[in-house]
């Protein structure tokens, strides 16, 4: 018996019992794994590709989708890293200039 169709039998046991009414596949458990436990917890795609057994990232980035939710946490991060108490962080320049850490 071919391991992915084993594999979608447990899925469907579990989705049974959870009364989950969606037929889950190996492939959307990757779709998932990739999307919402990884990305979304700021695992690094790099990371995610070797997770998954990829040889390229471009292979990843078909199973990984970026959610609102994750844009929206990587805004507030990169808010936080960009300004402080309100302010725009400054850095200073060899040249003694200051300009924003943009």
């Amino acid at each position: 018996m071919n391991s992915n169709v084993k594999y979608n039998a447990y899925l469907k046991e579990l989705a049974d019992l959870c009364g989950i009414s969606k037929k889950l596949t190996t492939h959307i458990a990757r779709h998932t794994f990739a999307t919402t436990v990884t990305l979304e917890n700021d695992v690094p795609i790099e990371t995610v590709s070797k997770m998954l057994g990829h040889r390229s990232i471009r292979t990843t980035q078909i199973y990984a989708r970026i959610t609102k939710k994750k844009i929206s946490n990587d805004m507030k991060a990169l808010r936080k890293k960009l300004f402080f108490g309100g302010k725009l962080k400054l850095e200073c320049q060899p040249d003694d200039t200051r300009r924003a850490a943009i």
